[in-house]
């Protein structure tokens, strides 16, 4: 009836959705009587392997008196349950966790077979136990200390990584944040980026030169005389005529260009025609020099 209530009590706090509480009493119901029943064996089975009352302080304290018996209870059934709950706590890593599941287990075994063989002993009415049993009793305390100090160094362990890798994270964090920040900052001082021309869009002019390099109709400029030489006036040029459409202006700009420098060909293209019609033009104007009276009537 009362377990019958204590169910319908929880179940209306879980229809609430209030918070169900966990009692921890019936553990301590269960663990009063075997604590008595393994206290008593663990104690008869240490008397008939030797264990007694000792001073632990002789020629200090000589009142003072401790029976070993109580070692046996003490270590084995509280390391049993240390490492159990480590275990099932799920603390630590893989290796801590199986390592505590695997002697968890010993200890138990250890402390059944210790009360197996006190009540077969104590029903066969020895006062002294076999040199087997002696043997395996006197090492349960080395035993139980062994696997403790194990367990608690490989829990330590995985503590110390466990804050070594939450440092390094954090660490990790605000590197990153740091380089964020400095690439925000130079981001944010760099001049805006100009916007691209796309090619092929150039624009050109009438005359087919990029644009900006408008080309000016200009008469040749005469060579320089060296000096000590007279300079003789330039024949003036008479095109003849021809079948096609003569363009003084072009002829003009490409007999400039040749003046100052540049090929026939080269004179033609940057004049807004072809190489051959420069060609064609430097061609002309030679002959027509030549073909010049020079001398005395050269003027006339």
């Amino acid at each position: 009836m009362a377990a019958m209530t204590t169910h319908r009590r929880f179940s209306r706090h879980a229809a609430d959705g209030t918070e169900q509480r966990n009692h921890h009493w019936p553990l301590l119901l269960i663990a009063a009587p075997a604590a008595m029943a393994i206290w008593s064996g663990w104690v008869g089975l240490a008397s008939m392997c030797g264990f007694g009352i000792v001073r632990p302080l002789p020629g200090i304290l000589d009142s003072v008196r401790i029976n070993t018996a109580i070692t046996l209870p003490v270590g084995v059934e509280s390391y049993g349950a240390y490492a159990l709950w480590v275990w099932l706590s799920g603390r630590g890593g893989e290796p801590t966790r199986i390592w505590a599941r695997n002697s968890a287990f010993a200890a138990l075994g250890l402390g059944c077979l210790g009360q197996v063989a006190f009540h077969l002993l104590a029903a066969a009415h020895w006062t002294a136990a076999p040199w087997p049993v002696v043997v395996i009793v006197a090492c349960l305390p080395v035993v139980t200390l062994a696997f403790a100090a194990a367990l608690i160094h490989m829990t330590r362990a995985d503590a110390r990584a466990e804050e070594d890798a939450a440092a390094e994270a954090e660490r990790a964090r605000a590197e990153a944040a740091a380089k964020a920040e400095a690439r925000a900052a130079a981001k944010a001082e760099l001049p805006p980026r100009a916007p691209r021309k796309r090619s092929g869009t150039a624009q050109r002019n009438r005359n087919g030169q990029p644009a900006g390099t408008a080309v000016r109709n200009q008469p040749a400029a005469a060579p320089e005389p060296a000096p000590g030489v007279t300079a003789e006036p330039a024949p003036e040029v008479v095109p003849e005529p021809g079948p096609e459409t003569v363009d003084l202006d072009a002829e003009a700009r490409i007999l400039q260009l040749i003046g100052e420098g540049h090929t026939p060909s080269k004179a033609g293209v940057l004049a807004g025609r072809s190489d051959s019609y420069g060609r064609q033009v430097a061609r002309k104007a030679r002959e027509l020099t030549e073909a010049a009276p020079r001398g005395q009537d050269a003027k006339e």
